[in-house]
């Protein structure tokens, strides 16, 4: 498991290929990329961990506050995508996914450890 404390670029890859995987599943339904999606956040959530505790003693709050903002990320996408499969109204889950998204991004890039 030492490869994924090493550096970020494993954590990265993993939140920009569901992000893709999310898009086009936001694009076009699909079961096979909605589950596909599902496990890449299953990846994002070992790799977050795996760096959360090797990171976490240079700021702990300011990472604890990350990884609680990136599971509220993948949980406003998993239920966007949910409602827009029952066919109900999503803009504002959507919205509110997208705004936790770029805040999460920015206190990952900001925080140091990013090297």
């Amino acid at each position: 498991m030492d490869f994924l404390t090493q550096s970020t670029h494993v954590h990265i890859t993993t939140w920009v290929i569901a992000l893709i995987l999310f898009l086009v599943a936001l694009r076009k339904p699909s079961t096979g990329v909605h589950m596909g999606l599902r496990l890449f956040y299953v990846f994002i959530l070992i790799t977050g961990f795996a760096l959360f505790t090797t990171f976490d003693s240079l700021s702990p709050m300011w990472y604890g506050i990350k990884m609680l903002l990136g599971i509220i990320t993948i949980g406003l996408m998993e239920m966007t995508l949910v409602r827009k499969k029952k066919g109900k109204s999503n803009g504002g889950v959507l919205a509110g996914a997208f705004i936790v998204l770029i805040l999460t991004v920015i206190l990952g890039f900001a925080l140091p450890g990013i090297i």
